[in-house]
């Protein structure tokens, strides 16, 4: 089943430029590791050599983030859009 996949500005270089890519994936796992076959440099940079997504980087399945989901477990369907979102850290 098709997910589109929202590829933040920053990380767009090693999605040969695309702002969004269609994957296959039933759950969250799923899409990033169809990521990891078609661009395995933009998967590295969202999860860790243990398969956890790494803390500066935000997964939100439909506006919804997957930390208040079920994590790499959330459930995804047909036309569903998986965004990815690098955290923003600042300070005074």
């Amino acid at each position: 089943m098709a997910i589109k996949v929202r590829i933040p500005t920053a990380l767009r270089k090693l999605a040969d430029g695309h702002e969004s890519i269609d994957v296959e994936g039933s759950n969250v796992n799923e899409v990033i590791q169809s990521i990891k076959a078609a661009y395995p440099a933009l998967a590295e940079q969202l999860v860790d050599d243990k398969g956890s997504v790494r803390r500066f980087v935000n997964i939100f399945a439909n506006d919804e983030d997957i930390r208040f989901l079920d994590e790499l477990d959330t459930e995804l369907k047909a036309g569903d859009e998986v965004s990815i979102v690098p955290a923003i850290a600042g300070g005074f």
